[in-house]
Protein backbone atom coordinates (compact mmCIF):
# COMPACT_ATOMS: atom_id res chain seq x y z
CA UNK A 1 0.00 0.00 0.00
CA UNK A 2 1.23 3.48 -0.82
CA UNK A 3 1.28 5.79 2.14
CA UNK A 4 0.86 9.51 1.85
CA UNK A 5 3.86 11.50 3.07
CA UNK A 6 3.43 12.94 6.55
CA UNK A 7 2.01 16.43 6.63
CA UNK A 8 4.42 19.12 7.74
CA UNK A 9 3.51 20.38 11.17
CA UNK A 10 2.32 23.95 11.19
CA UNK A 11 3.70 26.18 13.85
CA UNK A 12 1.33 28.74 15.18
CA UNK A 13 2.77 32.26 15.10
CA UNK A 14 3.73 33.86 18.41
CA UNK A 15 0.55 35.25 19.91
CA UNK A 16 1.94 38.65 20.92
CA UNK A 17 3.62 39.62 17.63
CA UNK A 18 0.88 42.00 16.51
CA UNK A 19 0.81 43.71 19.89
CA UNK A 20 4.58 43.96 20.24
CA UNK A 21 5.26 44.82 16.62
CA UNK A 22 5.61 48.55 17.34
CA UNK A 23 8.54 47.86 19.64
CA UNK A 24 10.71 46.78 16.73
CA UNK A 25 10.61 49.48 14.08
CA UNK A 26 8.22 48.61 11.26
CA UNK A 27 9.55 51.35 9.00
CA UNK A 28 13.23 52.05 9.36
CA UNK A 29 14.26 55.64 10.00
CA UNK A 30 16.84 55.19 7.23
CA UNK A 31 14.08 54.13 4.83
CA UNK A 32 11.99 57.16 5.77
CA UNK A 33 14.81 59.62 5.12
CA UNK A 34 16.30 58.07 1.96
CA UNK A 35 14.25 57.40 -1.21
CA UNK A 36 14.17 53.81 -2.52
CA UNK A 37 16.06 54.57 -5.76
CA UNK A 38 18.90 56.20 -3.82
CA UNK A 39 19.11 53.26 -1.39
CA UNK A 40 19.21 50.77 -4.28
CA UNK A 41 21.97 52.74 -6.05
CA UNK A 42 24.00 52.99 -2.85
CA UNK A 43 23.66 49.29 -1.99
CA UNK A 44 24.61 48.26 -5.54
CA UNK A 45 27.63 50.56 -5.52
CA UNK A 46 28.75 49.21 -2.14
CA UNK A 47 28.33 45.56 -3.22
CA UNK A 48 30.38 46.17 -6.39
CA UNK A 49 33.15 48.01 -4.57
CA UNK A 50 33.25 45.63 -1.58
CA UNK A 51 32.06 42.18 -2.76
CA UNK A 52 33.35 40.52 0.45
CA UNK A 53 31.16 42.71 2.68
CA UNK A 54 27.43 43.12 3.26
CA UNK A 55 25.67 46.49 3.69
CA UNK A 56 23.76 46.61 6.98
CA UNK A 57 21.57 49.34 8.47
CA UNK A 58 21.51 49.02 12.26
CA UNK A 59 18.92 50.94 14.29
CA UNK A 60 17.65 50.90 17.86
CA UNK A 61 14.14 49.57 18.44
CA UNK A 62 11.55 52.15 19.39
CA UNK A 63 10.99 52.39 23.15
CA UNK A 64 14.11 50.38 23.85
CA UNK A 65 16.01 51.10 27.06
CA UNK A 66 19.49 50.87 25.48
CA UNK A 67 21.46 53.84 24.09
CA UNK A 68 21.15 54.93 20.48
CA UNK A 69 24.01 53.87 18.22
CA UNK A 70 26.41 56.50 16.86
CA UNK A 71 26.27 55.28 13.26
CA UNK A 72 23.68 53.28 11.37
CA UNK A 73 25.45 52.08 8.21
CA UNK A 74 27.88 49.19 8.43
CA UNK A 75 29.93 47.30 5.88
CA UNK A 76 30.12 43.97 7.62
CA UNK A 77 32.66 41.31 6.59
CA UNK A 78 30.78 38.42 4.98
CA UNK A 79 32.41 35.88 7.31
CA UNK A 80 31.43 37.72 10.51
CA UNK A 81 29.01 35.78 12.72
CA UNK A 82 25.85 37.29 14.19
CA UNK A 83 27.45 36.88 17.62
CA UNK A 84 30.48 38.94 16.55
CA UNK A 85 28.19 41.61 15.08
CA UNK A 86 26.29 41.81 18.39
CA UNK A 87 29.66 42.37 20.08
CA UNK A 88 30.36 45.26 17.66
CA UNK A 89 26.99 46.84 18.51
CA UNK A 90 27.59 46.39 22.26
CA UNK A 91 30.93 48.19 21.98
CA UNK A 92 29.52 51.04 19.88
CA UNK A 93 26.67 51.75 22.31
CA UNK A 94 28.95 51.15 25.33
CA UNK A 95 26.52 48.69 26.88
CA UNK A 96 27.59 47.27 30.27
CA UNK A 97 28.27 43.53 30.20
CA UNK A 98 25.43 42.79 32.66
CA UNK A 99 22.81 44.23 30.26
CA UNK A 100 21.35 41.94 27.61
CA UNK A 101 20.96 42.96 23.99
CA UNK A 102 18.90 41.31 21.28
CA UNK A 103 19.04 41.89 17.55
CA UNK A 104 16.20 41.38 15.11
CA UNK A 105 16.21 40.95 11.35
CA UNK A 106 12.68 41.24 9.94
CA UNK A 107 11.32 40.98 13.50
CA UNK A 108 13.06 37.63 14.11
CA UNK A 109 16.07 36.94 16.34
CA UNK A 110 18.71 35.34 14.08
CA UNK A 111 20.86 32.40 15.27
CA UNK A 112 24.07 33.76 16.82
CA UNK A 113 26.21 31.23 14.96
CA UNK A 114 24.86 32.28 11.54
CA UNK A 115 27.18 34.16 9.22
CA UNK A 116 26.15 37.69 8.33
CA UNK A 117 26.54 36.81 4.62
CA UNK A 118 24.05 33.92 4.90
CA UNK A 119 21.66 36.11 6.87
CA UNK A 120 22.05 38.87 4.27
CA UNK A 121 21.32 36.48 1.39
CA UNK A 122 18.14 35.29 3.12
CA UNK A 123 16.92 38.55 4.67
CA UNK A 124 18.12 41.52 2.60
CA UNK A 125 15.55 44.15 1.76
CA UNK A 126 14.41 45.04 -1.76
CA UNK A 127 16.84 47.99 -1.65
CA UNK A 128 19.88 45.72 -1.13
CA UNK A 129 20.48 46.62 2.53
CA UNK A 130 19.83 44.29 5.45
CA UNK A 131 18.01 46.01 8.29
CA UNK A 132 19.00 45.04 11.83
CA UNK A 133 17.17 46.36 14.87
CA UNK A 134 18.59 46.03 18.37
CA UNK A 135 16.86 46.21 21.72
CA UNK A 136 17.69 45.81 25.38
CA UNK A 137 14.90 43.31 25.87
CA UNK A 138 13.52 40.38 23.95
CA UNK A 139 10.42 42.11 22.65
CA UNK A 140 8.84 38.81 21.61
CA UNK A 141 9.57 36.87 24.80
Amino acid sequence: AVRAPPRPQRRSPPQDVSVERNTVTDMSNFKQTHPLARRIDEANRIRQKYPDRVPVICERAERSDVPDIDKNKYLVPADLSVSQFIHVIRKRIKLPSEKAIFIFVNNVIPPTAALMSALYDAQKDEDGFMYVTYSGENTFG
